[in-house]
């Protein structure tokens, strides 16, 4: 079994004006299918090979030496941004809506309101150095939390730091590509764009599926 680039549930330019249709179109079909391709390079004849990427990224020690670094890069890179195209969405009543239910008062639980929750999340993105993501996860003890990780690593790693893990259910890519053909270096212009399109039922979604222990990418 390979992993393959999976297909958007929009066309590129569905999201504009936050995000361009050309940078849709190069994030996914340059950046994500060489996350992939690569992905199903390095764990060609290990023992990973045939196995859903939660269970890879949660057991980067037991891959070979050689390919670990590689493994790490790729499948974080191939995660990470197939989380991306699922939790989001064109403008609409729904994305605009923002936060409900469950999802909404885990939220406020964690940050104090929805208003709060942003202003730290894009203070997460927009102060992590360099390359990287900004994530709202579930925690061990089934809270939510805000946290970031640099380059392709995720929170389902070992390898990243304790107060940074647990199960992705929303993240923005801060790499450069993801952003600069439209805004150049204007990161926070860009974070607070994320929110026009954010697909909130699939976010409430993830979260339950994560308090069951089920892939989110399914």
């Amino acid at each position: 079994m390979s992993f393959e680039l999976p297909k958007l549930d929009y066309a590129y330019d569905a999201l504009e004006p936050a995000i361009d249709a050309r940078t849709m179109e190069i994030h996914h079909t340059k950046h994500h299918q060489a996350y992939t391709t690569k992905l199903n390079e390095g764990l060609a004849g290990t023992s990973f090979e045939n196995k859903p990427i939660e269970e890879v990224l949660k057991n980067l020690s037991e891959l070979p030496e050689a390919k670990r670094q590689g493994i790490r890069n790729n499948g974080g890179g191939f995660y990470n941004h197939s989380l991306f195209w699922r939790i989001l969405a064109p403008e609409s009543e729904m994305t605009a809506a923002g936060p409900q239910g469950e999802l909404a008062e885990g939220i406020k639980s964690a940050c104090g309101s929805i208003d709060d929750f942003k202003t730290t999340f894009e203070a997460k993105g927009a102060g992590q150095f360099g390359s990287g993501w900004a994530w709202l996860v579930l925690s061990s003890d089934g809270a939510l939390k805000v946290t970031s990780t640099p380059n392709q690593d995720n929170p389902l790693m070992a390898t990243v730091a304790p107060e940074e893990q647990g199960t992705p259910i929303l993240g923005v890519d801060v790499w450069e590509h993801a952003y600069y053909l439209h805004y150049q270096n204007r990161r926070p212009d860009y974070l607070k764009a994320f929110w026009s399109v954010v697909n909130w039922d699939r976010v409430s979604e993830n979260l339950d599926r994560a308090k069951k222990g089920e892939s989110i990418l399914c």
